[in-house]
């Protein structure tokens, strides 16, 4: 059985995604262990309660980043968590916390990554003008919106489409991305040369 910890700030749509991948065994042989918000009025805090998940709440504000790394990574560690899944989390994590999970940190971004990093991705690529927007999950590095891509989902920008219209339909490709990235990296069925990732069975033999 393997074991998640989920971190998040908002309303949680994408755990709540993995809660049912979860819980329809999409996700098989796992369990979310821990979700972890930095705020107590998390409504994804408040979901998994309602699921009955373990929570955890370590307030960020006006803690250094140092401290609250350091309580958040020794609540994974006790929850003893094979992959950590950062749902909306709203911190930078230190470079000092990807190394304690190395590889083992995945991140969702609303965007088709290297395009549009940071806060507000929708409306970047809406204001943009693109064509073809969508969803990456990636390892998570020492920084922002950079690590290794998993997966990517691409949808048309349609002409009828506004910003939020937008930014519905790429969250209904995240929910898809997520639970897929998961299975993958669980599964172990990758490997990381430099930037890439090549699924195992695409690797050229010895």
């Amino acid at each position: 059985m393997k074991h998640l910890g989920i971190l998040l700030s908002g309303r949680g749509s994408n755990f709540e995604a993995i809660a049912t991948a979860v819980a329809s065994g999409k996700i098989s042989d796992t369990r979310i262990a821990i979700v972890i918000s930095n705020r107590e009025d998390a409504g994804g805090i408040t979901r998994a309660r309602e699921l009955g998940i373990e929570t955890l709440v370590f307030p960020s504000k006006g803690k250094a980043r140092e401290e609250h790394d350091s309580e958040v990574v020794a609540a994974l560690q006790q929850h003893k968590v094979d992959l950590v899944c950062l749902a909306g989390y709203m911190r930078l994590l230190s470079p000092w916390f990807v190394k304690q999970f190395p590889h083992r940190i995945l991140n969702i971004h609303p965007s088709l990554l290297p395009a549009f990093p940071g806060l507000e991705a929708q409306e970047q690529a809406f204001a943009y003008g693109v064509k073809i927007a969508g969803c990456t999950v990636h390892l998570v590095d020492e920084e922002l919106d950079h690590g290794p891509i998993i997966l990517q989902k691409a949808i048309p920008v349609l002409d009828t489409d506004d910003e939020q219209s937008l930014a519905e339909r790429i969250l209904e490709q995240e929910h898809i991305a997520y639970s897929e990235a998961i299975n993958l990296v669980l599964n172990g069925e990758f490997k990381i040369l430099g930037r890439k990732i090549i699924a195992s069975d695409r690797l050229p033999e010895r």
